[in-house]
């Protein structure tokens, strides 16, 4: 009796440690996994905010460096010639596309069109003339355009036609000019610098071949509408052209000019090219923006970089 007493104290004691080491295995067990979870809970936590830090970044960085879609504030529509002022306009439209604007740049080949169609107000302004050009023709065809800001000039030229150098020039040769008012002046100006003719005292900024005084080999003026003088210098002895149309013809000054304007020149600093506006929306939003634009470093160093003084940016 005592025996079997003893064997089922000593049973149900070994039930009790094998229970109690089961319940201690389990909670052991059930802590290992929730702290497993809990961890794997929170490395899944740390990895999704991981990624959305690193999409924000990268986002703030796209906005920074790339430039993230902006808000798109017009379109700003520009008549223009196509050298140098169609190609300035290019350079600029990234520029602007970053400031919400889209430049839409249409070439004119003359000196007329595009001053009517921004008097119509088909175009928004125009880039290609400068201020004694807009006011003669403000005054001649009744516009009403204004000037938005002075963006460069262009040195004038006297370039070789059949004759290379100036003390070629013979009795009764042929110079070919722009024929409107102030690049006539302009032209005839640079010739009278350069001893070809002399024109009448105080002609200066307005004068014609009516004005010329002295001509002592009776060089024969040529005008042509500004487009046609390069295209007649296999024609006459020397041709005199303004910057753009130079470019065209492939002339460079500091090349192929026999003389031209020095910087200083009051020609020079008279004949800045601007941007035209009609009057009224010079003070716009689009029209303020492309001005700053045009006068930031980033274009002043592409117009220096590209045409090697042909054209020089207004500081």
């Amino acid at each position: 009796m005592k025996k079997c007493m003893a064997l089922l104290l000593t049973l149900a004691l070994t039930a009790g440690v094998l229970a109690g080491c089961g319940g201690k295995e389990d909670t052991t067990t059930t802590a290992a996994q929730t702290e497993t979870a809990e961890a794997g809970t929170t490395a899944a936590a740390d990895e999704a905010g991981t990624t959305a830090a690193d999409e924000a970044a990268t986002e703030a960085a796209g906005d920074e460096t790339t430039g993230a879609p902006v808000e798109a504030k017009g379109t700003i529509k520009v008549a223009a010639s196509a050298t140098p002022h169609a190609e300035i306009l290019e350079e600029a439209k990234a520029l602007l596309a970053a400031e919400g604007w889209e430049l839409d740049v249409q070439i004119f080949d003359d000196y007329v069109q595009p001053n009517l169609v921004v008097e119509s107000g088909d175009f928004d302004a125009n880039y290609f003339q400068h201020i004694p050009y807009l006011d003669d023709f403000n005054d001649k065809q009744g516009t009403h355009l204004v000037n938005a800001g002075g963006i460069h000039y262009e040195p004038f030229g006297i370039y070789p036609g059949t004759k290379s150098a100036l003390d070629e020039l013979a009795e009764g040769d042929t110079i070919a000019v722009p024929n409107d008012t102030t690049n006539e002046a302009r032209a005839l100006l640079l010739l009278q610098d350069n001893g070809i003719i002399k024109l009448k005292e105080g002609a200066d900024l307005l004068a014609t071949v009516n004005d010329i005084e002295e001509n002592p080999k009776n060089i024969k003026i040529q005008e042509l509408e500004a487009a046609q003088v390069a295209r007649v210098k296999d024609e006459v002895a020397f041709v005199v052209l303004n910057g753009n149309y130079a470019l065209q013809a492939e002339y460079t000054v500091s090349k192929d000019a026999i003389a031209y304007e020095q910087a200083d020149s009051k020609a020079a600093t008279t004949y800045v090219n601007v941007i035209a506006v009609k009057e009224g929306n010079e003070s716009s939003e689009g029209i303020k923006a492309l001005v700053d634009v045009l006068k930031s470093e980033e274009i002043a160093s592409f117009i220096e970089e590209k045409y090697q003084g042909a054209v020089v940016p207004m500081k």
